[in-house]
C-alpha cells in the first residue's frame, strides 16, 4: 500500500486542480448539513474521514459516541475462493443454456455453486468496524440551545450547546495531512470540562489498556467460512489539556475541570496488501499518533482545511429557486417534495463529492459499500465490493466533478483483480487473461459468490476496466494508459478465448451469464447472450482496440479482436418497443426489477444516441418507463443518469426528488430514500445512491460521450438560472457557465489538452473574441469517438415510438493547450 503521507501529486493532478473561479454576483450558498437534535441512531449520526480512517459523530450533550472506522479492517485471511470442478461442467451448461434447458443448467451449476458457502469455500469476507470512542460528561443530559453540524466546504464537525450558562463547543475531523481524528472541546469558563472517555468494540476480541499518555483499544478481525480473522487492529487515543487533572486507567481517560481538552485518535492494522499482513499495527498507530500530536491544534485543523479544499473548491453549484437553508436538514428533507427547496439539490451534490474525497484518497483502499463507515460485524451485503453496478456507481462522479486523482484506489484494486483474476480465468473457465466475478473483498476475490442465481456472471472485469478507458478520455494521459494496458488487454484475452457461437444466429456470447439478479420466464436469472454481456465485450473489445492503436501494439491480436467484434450480437428492439433485456425477446412491461442493466449501452457506455441511432433511444426510453422511478436507492441513483442521458431533465429531477425523501429504518430491499444525515437507503444504508445522483446532476449540466461536449443537455423547467463551474468533459475540457430561462447565458472552456472543442449548446452562441465554426462530419478530437453499433434488430411486433429530437446548434473551437476560451448567448452583449 502506498505510504498516505507521502503521496506525490503529479503535474497532471495540479493541472486539472486549476479550476476557473468566476461568479455573476449570487451570493454563495451555505455547505453545512445542521441539525437542532442529537442523532438518534447512526442513520442521523454525521460522517467524517480522510480516506483511511473514519467516524460517525452522534453528538449527544450527556455521552458523546464517536463509531470508528479503519479501512483495512476486514474478517478473513489472504486467499481466493475458486470452486472445484466448476470447469468439468461447463460444457454440459453450455449445452443446457443452447438447448434452452436453463433451469436444468442452474441446478447443475448449483452443485458446485451453491447459495450458501460450502465448507472449503467462502463467499467474501465482510468489512467491519474498529470500535467507538465514548465521551461521558457527567449531567450534561439537559443541555439547551443546541446544535451540530457538518461543514462540508471545510471537513469539520461541531457540535455545541449550553448548560448553566455555560457555552460549550466540539469540532471533529478527520486529518487529510496527519492521519488522525482530532476532537477538540472548549467551554467559554475556565474549568468547566470533567469527563470520562473510554473504548469499546462489537469484536468478541478486543482489549483496553493504558499505554503511556494514551488509552489503547486492541482487537482481532472475526471468523468467517472457511477463513480465520488475521487482521490485528490498534487505536489510540491520547488527551491533551489545558488546566485541569488527567488521569489515564486501563479501561478509561478520567479528566476533571479541564480548560480546553483536544483529543488525538489514531487507528492501524497489520494489512500491507491483499497477500501480505505482516505489517505492525501498533507501531503504525503510535506513529501516526506521535507526528499529530507535535503539531499545534490550530495548525493541524489548518492542514486539513487546506489539504481538502484543494479537491472539494474545484467545483461549485448554485441553482436558483427556493432557499431552505435556515431549517435543520432532516426538516428540509422532510419537506423538500412540498417547499421544491432547490439549494438542497446543490448540498446533496457536494455532499456525494464530501463523501468521494473523505472515502477515496490517493493509497488509500476504494470506496465500499459503505464507503468507509460500518458499525456493525456483519454489515448489509457484506460491505463488500459488489462490481455489477455498484462500486463502479461509487466512482461515477470522479472525473465529471473534477476529482480524477480519487479514482486511483480504484484502479489500484483493478490491478490487484488482474492478477488473481487469471486463476479464476485459467481454473474455471481454461481461458488466458483474467476475470472476476460480481464481488470482491479486501482480500481480492474473483470466484463466485451466492450461489448460481446471483453470482454467476463473469462480467465484473469487463465493467470496471470501463474506468481505466475513461480516465484516460477525461486526461489524455497516454502514460497512465501504457501503465494499465495489460489490464485492459487481459480483459481481452479472457472474452476472447471464452465467447461460444450460440446456435439460432451464430454470434459470439457469453455462456453461462445473466442479467444481474433478474429472472427470466425460465425461472432462474441463467441465461447466453444478454445484451449487457454483450454491451460490455463490446466496450471492452473496443477500448483494446482503440488503446493498442493509441499505443502502437498488439497488430495481430487486435486482428483477431476485430473479428469478433462483428460476431457480437447486435442490440435488439422486442415486442413491445423496449430494449430486450435477453437474446430472447423475454420482457414484461410490468417488471419493475432494480437492476437497469440492458440500458449499460445509454449510461454509463456511449452506445446509444438520439443523433445517430434514435430508435435504439426510444426502445430505451419504453424499457425506462416500464421499469417505473421507485425502487432502491442506487436503482434511482442510475436513473438519474439514464433520463439525463435521455435528455428529459424533468425526469431526471422527478428522479432526484424520489430519492430525497426521507427513508424509513427498515432493513428491506425496496424503497429507496435519504436518511436524515443524507446518506443513501438501499434500504438499508448503501453509499453507492449518493454517488450516483452526484454524478446524475453532473450529467445533467454536462455530457460529453456522444461526439460534443453538450451543456445543459437535461435541465429541469424548475431549474431556471444558476451557475456551476469546474465540471469536466472528455479530452480535458474544464467547463464553467452560467443560465438563465434554461438557455446558457455565459460558457467559459479551459482547454488542458488542447485540439477541437466541438460544442452543442440548445440556445446559439458566440465567441466573445473571434468567430465559431458551425460543425460538421465526424469531430476530430480523439476524445470523441463515437461508439460504432450494429443496427438493430427489430421485432415484427415491435412499435416503435418517435423521437422527437432536440433541435442543437454545434460548434467546433479549435483550442490551445492551457488557453481558455469565453463564450456567451447569441443575443447577449459580451462582457
Amino acid at each position: 500500500m502506498v505510504d498516505v503521507l507521502n503521496i506525490k501529486r503529479t503535474a497532471l493532478s495540479i493541472l486539472f486542480g486549476l479550476t476557473l473561479t468566476w461568479s455573476v454576483g449570487q451570493p454563495k450558498e451555505s455547505l453545512k448539513l445542521w441539525y437542532d437534535e442529537p442523532a438518534e441512531n447512526w442513520n442521523a449520526a454525521l460522517p467524517i474521514g480522510n480516506g483511511r480512517i473514519g467516524a460517525m459523530i452522534f453528538g449527544n450533550p450527556g455521552k458523546e459516541k464517536l463509531q470508528l472506522n479503519e479501512e483495512t479492517v476486514w474478517a478473513g485471511e489472504p486467499g481466493n475462493n475458486l470452486p472445484a470442478g466448476f470447469k468439468e461442467i461447463l460444457p454440459q451448461v453450455r449445452e443446457l443454456l443452447f438447448a434452452g434447458k436453463h433451469k436444468e443448467a442452474q441446478d447443475l451449476l448449483m452443485s458446485k455453486v451453491p447459495r450458501h458457502a460450502p465448507a472449503n469455500n467462502n463467499y467474501g469476507m465482510p468489512y467491519q468496524p474498529v470500535g467507538n470512542l465514548n465521551i461521558d460528561f457527567q449531567g450534561h443530559e439537559k443541555a439547551a440551545k443546541y446544535y451540530r453540524d457538518l461543514d462540508i466546504a471545510n471537513a469539520v464537525a461541531k457540535v455545541s450547546y449550553e448548560l448553566n450558562g455555560i457555552n460549550y463547543t466540539r469540532e471533529i475531523f478527520s486529518s487529510f495531512t496527519d492521519q488522525v481524528i482530532a476532537v477538540r472541546i472548549t467551554a467559554d469558563k475556565p474549568g468547566s470540562i470533567s469527563c470520562n472517555i473510554s473504548f469499546d468494540s462489537p469484536h468478541e476480541k478486543y482489549l483496553t489498556e493504558a499505554m503511556g499518555e494514551a488509552l489503547a483499544l486492541s482487537g482481532t478481525s472475526g471468523d468467517q467460512d472457511n477463513k480465520q480473522g488475521k487482521i490485528r487492529f490498534h487505536a489510540l487515543v491520547q488527551p491533551e489539556i489545558e488546566g485541569g487533572k488527567l488521569v489515564i486507567s486501563n479501561d478509561q481517560v478520567t479528566i476533571e475541570k479541564s480548560d480546553t481538552v483536544t483529543l488525538y485518535i489514531s487507528m492501524a492494522t497489520n494489512f500491507k496488501r491483499y497477500d501480505d499482513i505482516s505489517g505492525d499495527a501498533v507501531g503504525k498507530a503510535r506513529q501516526f499518533l506521535s507526528q499529530a500530536v507535535k503539531k499545534d491544534y490550530a495548525q493541524l485543523r489548518e492542514d486539513h482545511i487546506r489539504f481538502y479544499k484543494q479537491y472539494f473548491n474545484r467545483v461549485s453549484l448554485r441553482i436558483g429557486g427556493n432557499n431552505s437553508e435556515d431549517k435543520p436538514t432532516d426538516e428540509r428533507l422532510k419537506n423538500f417534495t412540498k417547499d421544491q427547496d432547490l439549494s438542497l439539490v446543490s448540498l446533496y451534490f457536494q455532499f456525494g463529492r464530501y463523501l468521494l474525497i473523505s472515502s477515496s484518497q490517493p493509497g488509500t483502499q476504494p470506496a465500499n459499500l459503505q464507503g468507509i463507515w460500518n458499525q456493525e460485524i456483519a454489515p448489509p451485503w457484506d460491505s463488500k465490493y459488489t462490481v455489477n453496478i455498484n462500486t463502479e456507481m461509487n466512482y461515477w462522479p470522479a472525473e465529471i466533478t473534477n476529482l480524477s486523482e480519487l479514482h486511483q484506489p480504484l484502479f489500484s484494486m483493478i490491478k490487484d483483480l488482474s492478477v488473481t483474476g487469471r486463476r479464476s480465468a485459467h481454473e474455471m473457465y481454461g481461458a488466458r487473461g483474467w476475470n472476476m466475478h460480481h464481488n470482491t473483498d479486501i482480500w481480492r476475490i474473483t470466484g463466485p459468490i451466492d450461489g448460481a442465481f446471483y453470482g454467476m456472471w463473469p462480467m465484473g472485469g469487463a465493467w470496471l476496466t470501463q474506468h481505466l478507458w475513461q480516465h484516460y478520455l477525461f486526461t489524455g494521459d497516454t502514460g497512465f494508459l501504457e501503465e494499465v494496458y495489460p489490464v485492459l488487454k487481459g480483459a481481452t484475452l479472457f472474452y476472447v478465448d471464452v465467447l461460444q457461437e450460440e446456435p439460432g444466429h451464430h454470434w459470439l456470447v457469453v455462456s453461462p451469464s445473466m442479467s444481474p439478479e433478474n429472472k427470466h420466464p425460465g425461472g432462474t436469472s441463467l441465461a447466453a447472450g444478454n445484451t449487457m454481456d454483450n454491451q460490455l465485450v463490446f466496450d471492452v473489445f473496443s477500448n483494446f482496440l482503440n488503446a493498442a492503436s493509441v499505443l502502437q501494439k498488439d497488430e495481430s491480436l487486435a486482428d483477431t479482436v476485430k473479428y469478433q467484434l462483428q460476431k457480437l450480437p447486435p442490440m435488439q428492439i422486442g415486442q413491445h418497443g423496449q430494449l430486450q433485456e435477453w437474446l430472447a425477446d423475454w420482457d414484461r412491461p410490468d417488471d419493475k426489477h432494480r437492476h437497469v442493466s440492458h440500458l449499460y449501452g445509454l449510461y454509463p457506455s456511449n452506445q446509444v444516441s438520439p443523433f445517430t441511432r434514435p430508435d435504439l433511444f426510444a426502445a430505451v426510453k419504453t424499457s425506462l418507463i416500464h421499469r417505473g422511478d421507485i425502487s432502491t436507492g442506487w436503482s434511482m441513483g442510475w436513473k438519474v443518469n439514464l433520463w439525463a442521458r435521455l435528455l428529459n431533465g424533468n425526469r431526471a429531477f422527478k428522479l432526484i426528488t424520489d430519492q430525497l425523501s426521507p427513508a424509513g429504518e427498515d432493513k428491506g430491499t425496496n424503497g429507496g430514500g435519504t436518511y436524515p444525515n443524507l446518506l443513501d437507503a438501499h434500504p438499508p444504508f448503501q453509499i453507492d445512491g449518493n454517488f450516483g445522483c452526484t454524478a446524475g446532476i453532473a450529467e445533467m449540466l454536462l455530457q460529453s460521450h456522444d461526439g460534443a461536449l453538450f451543456v445543459l443537455p437535461a435541465l429541469p423547467d424548475l431549474w431556471k438560472e444558476g451557475e456551476v463551474s469546474g465540471l469536466v468533459a472528455r479530452g480535458g475540457f474544464i467547463v464553467s457557465l452560467s443560465w438563465k430561462e434554461g438557455k446558457v447565458e455565459k460558457l467559459v472552456i479551459q482547454s488542458s489538452l488542447g485540439g477541437n472543442c466541438r460544442i452543442r449548446s440548445a440556445n446559439p452562441l458566440k465567441l466573445a473574441k473571434g468567430k465559431l465554426k458551425t460543425a460538421s462530419g465526424d469531430n476530430p478530437n480523439p476524445f470523441y469517438l463515437q461508439a460504432a453499433v450494429k443496427e438493430p434488430l427489430i421485432s415484427d411486433k415491435a412499435e416503435i415510438n418517435d423521437i422527437i429530437v432536440p433541435e442543437t446548434f454545434l460548434y467546433d473551437l479549435s483550442t490551445e493547450k492551457g488557453k481558455t476560451y469565453v463564450l456567451y448567448r447569441k443575443d447577449l452583449k459580451s462582457d
